[in-house]
């Protein structure tokens, strides 16, 4: 920013100005990378929720719909369900054999136990998985795979496809296809609908989308018996009815998952033992393809044969009933529904694979993941194990911060009650009245909107002042307006003081070598002070062992929307949070808007430093560290006008969050300071990191959780655990107000204060955080001032 002279010559940006410049540039992308976090963590916690969705019994969402759509060939025919060459075939187990199927899983404690039973017994089972538990538990998939078992889809979140746009069908399949590929390296022909049973369970809702998977080469499996173990009827019944009758082959369904499966566990073993000793032997539903492939060849052959003795040759040129045997088993290399090339059929013990060599029979339906698919599944495993660990973590963050929240509520209202009890008191007293003259130093920067009002209520101080008015370079004529107003009021008490820009630490200091009294209170260019306020203020300073006082600072703006939250802030932050501190004696900061100082004292410590954006809460920390007494004094009032725009609030809380993470830096080593010096750093320090940092950062997880839970959980129940947390704030909100006697009707806007304005600073947080992490520098912020706060009275 240049400026120009009264003779017209452009002058050169100066030093501050330029800082300011380069300061600006920086800020715009730690926005985006704050936002950019939070848009990371609820896609993540988006992904564990869409993840977490509950596999129930196999019952369908709705019955009753028709079949007259549904061939007859297919509501009678086998549980193996084929669309090659675009014509429904069905496929029946044969005599004396049981495919073993498992529907729902993986499950970390089901699964693992379901594949030992297998193994012990060299038994092999198809397993049709849920994709959302195949992204969560890959390590099992990729067992069950290597153990030699098969694979099959059952969706990714276990819905009913049968009431499911195209677009989401396809995403099922294409999602478990990829949680498959990242799992095991692997995807897979076979499907099976979530609330499927028999065929001639089909309907005209679910025809159409055997019709569609059967087009893109998937093979849909169904059940000849029902264990219905997902009832937990006992283990007798399980077995019983997993049982076929009269010998008969059968595709058998159990599950390994959707629940508590223990009768399931203790069935299995004794099942399998029983079938056995009926003599019935145990394939996979590739097996049971490659067992029909061959009685086709074999019928095929004989049709042949017989054919060529009747035309009195032996060439080899009829087809028998079967065909081919193509409709079944496809040809090797074709593609498969995931595009990777492969085996669809069985010929033998082993076949031809795509990219994999040889794939074992009973695994015919499987492909090798290559390419694209491969990389993309890995990811989305690597997604889900982020998130896995990610909710989890912040799961006991949420813990420790509610533990802390309640806890700093707790303190809040106890410590609170005991400095209003001990302070209003009839025989309380700082000691005699001070009634010495004092110094008020007054920083502006272009405050020409409200330097007349500030000056016009201190010019109704009843306590004895004079005023030094510091412009800080202002080219708004705040100079001019200062003296004027004094004029017109009548004050002999004003000295304006004029600099170069630069900066408040800088117009502070300057206010304090020229004050002429031994106590000095500063206050900001937008406040307006209570007749009494000064006198209040100093009253403190009858302890000669008090350095600094904080004063009561209250919003005046208060009645928008962003005025009112920010006025409950005020006086929760005044009210109860000082109070504590002051009990405590580490008082964290003396608000720059009211507060006072010896004038021996500041000096001593070096002044307003320009080192931090918080130079009164830098200030504040070095009094403690010098030894001096920092008190509250909640009887000293001003009014200040507060942010009246988001953007502008963003700017203020940015700059007050980021100068005390910059000031407690500064002071780090007040942790190891010996004697009254180093209660700030043992109490203090710790305090404010954790309530004022550490708390505020992690406390919108209560809100994100509670979203979360009301999707994915339990809606009332987390209704009602952030209705009692917001219960909680309001009832210490209320007696805060109590205490400083103000209207509760302010406290209406609190409900809508935690859903937004939380938020916002969780993000004015993070943007700090980000700032000092990158090393970034601000300067002194001016905010744009309407000049709507007058007298106290007009304030209220």
């Amino acid at each position: 920013m240049t400026t120009t002279t009264s003779r017209g010559r452009r002058r050169a940006p100066t030093r501050m100005s330029r800082a300011a410049g380069r300061a600006a540039a920086l800020q715009k992308p730690r926005v985006i990378l704050a936002l950019l976090l939070l848009l990371a963590l609820t896609s993540v916690m988006l992904l564990d929720g869409y993840l977490r969705a509950e596999v129930g019994g196999d019952q369908r969402v709705r019955t009753g719909a028709g079949a007259d759509k549904v061939p007859d060939t297919v509501l009678e025919g086998g549980p193996i369900l084929t669309f090659q060459g675009g014509r429904a075939t069905t496929v029946s187990v044969p005599d004396k054999t049981i495919a073993l199927t498992f529907d729902d899983g993986p499950n970390p404690t089901w699964t693992p136990q379901v594949l030992d039973i297998l193994e012990e017994y060299d038994v092999p089972g198809t397993f049709f998985l849920v994709g959302s538990m195949v992204s969560r538990y890959p390590g099992i998939v990729k067992d069950m795979v290597e153990a030699g078992n098969e694979v099959g889809i059952h969706t990714f979140t276990h819905v009913d496809l049968s009431y499911q746009s195209d677009a989401r069908v396809a995403r099922e399949m294409q999602q478990t296809q990829l949680a498959l590929a990242g799992a095991a390296g692997i995807t897979t022909t076979l499907f099976r609908a979530p609330y499927s049973s028999e065929t001639d369970a089909i309907d005209n809702y679910s025809w159409p989308v055997y019709e569609k998977l059967g087009e893109d080469g998937y093979t849909s499996v169904f059940v000849d018996t029902d264990s219905d173990d997902w009832k937990k009827p006992g283990v007798s019944k399980i077995i019983k009815w997993a049982t076929p009758e009269d010998g008969k082959g059968a595709s058998v369904l159990f599950h390994d998952a959707g629940g508590e499966r223990s009768q399931t566990i203790k069935a299995l073993p004794a099942y399998i033992k029983k079938m056995k000793a009926a003599g019935y032997t145990f394939t996979t539903i590739s097996g049971v393809m490659q067992e029909q492939n061959v009685a086709a060849r074999q019928s095929s052959g004989t049709g042949r044969q017989q054919a060529a003795d009747a035309a009195g040759t032996g060439t080899d040129t009829g087809t028998g009933a079967a065909g081919t045997g193509t409709a079944a088993t496809g040809t090797a290399g074709t593609e498969g529904p995931a595009g990777i090339q492969g085996a669809t059929g069985a010929q033998g013990g082993a076949v031809p694979g795509g990219a994999g060599g040889t794939i074992n029979r009973l695994q015919a339906a499987h492909r090798e993941a290559t390419g694209v698919t491969l990389y993309e599944g890995k990811a989305l495993i690597a997604a889900v194990t982020l998130a896995e660990w990610t909710v989890p973590t912040l799961s006991v963050g949420l813990m420790i911060v509610g533990v802390a929240v309640m806890g700093r509520f707790g303190m809040m209202l106890v410590l609170a009650r005991r400095h209003h009890r001990k302070r209003n008191r009839r025989r309380f007293s700082w000691g005699p009245t001070v009634t010495r003259p004092v110094s008020v130093i007054v920083p502006a920067y272009n405050e020409k909107e409200c330097i007349a009002n500030t000056l016009k209520s201190l010019a109704q101080s009843t306590h004895p002042i004079e005023i030094i008015v510091v412009d800080d370079g202002s080219t708004d004529h705040t100079s001019e307006i200062s003296r004027e107003a004094a004029t017109a009021l009548g004050m002999t008490n004003v000295r304006v003081v004029r600099q170069e820009n630069a900066g408040k630490p800088a117009a502070l200091n300057n206010g304090v070598r020229s004050a002429s009294y031994d106590l000095v209170v500063m206050m900001d260019g937008d406040t307006v002070f209570e007749p009494d306020a000064v006198h209040q203020l100093v009253q403190p300073f009858a302890d000669p062992n008090v350095g600094a006082v904080a004063g009561n600072a209250k919003v005046g703006n208060r009645d928008t929307v962003i005025g009112a939250w920010q006025h409950i802030e005020y006086v929760m932050g005044f009210n109860l949070d000082r109070r504590m501190y002051d009990l405590l004696r580490c008082m964290p900061t003396i608000p720059g808007a009211i507060g006072a100082f010896r004038r021996d004292a500041v000096l001593e410590v070096g002044g307003m430093s320009e080192d931090t954006l918080a130079e009164d809460t830098d200030i504040t920390i070095a009094m403690h560290r010098a030894g001096w007494q920092v008190v509250y004094q909640e009887h000293a009032k001003a009014w200040t006008e507060a942010p009246g725009s988001l953007k502008q609030l963003w700017s203020q809380r940015y700059r007050w969050s980021y100068g005390t993470m910059q000031a407690l830096w500064k002071h780090h080593k007040s942790l190891t300071d010996k004697g009254p010096s180093g209660r700030f750093g043992r109490v203090g320090m710790p305090l404010v990191v954790l309530f004022q940092i550490v708390t505020p950062v992690f406390a919108p997880l209560i809100d994100v959780f509670t979203v979360y839970s009301m999707i994915f959980v339990d809606f009332q129940a987390a209704l009602l655990a952030w209705l009692a947390v917001l219960g909680v704030q309001l009832g210490c909100a209320a007696y805060a107000f109590r205490l400083d006697r103000e209207k509760y009707r302010y406290l209406l806007m609190m409900p809508l204060q935690q859903l937004a304005y939380r938020q916002m600073m969780y993000l004015v947080l993070i943007h700090s955080c980000i700032t000092a992490l990158t090393g970034g520098r601000l300067r002194w912020q001016k905010l744009k001032r309407t000049g709507e706060v007058g007298t106290p009275a007009g304030a209220s």
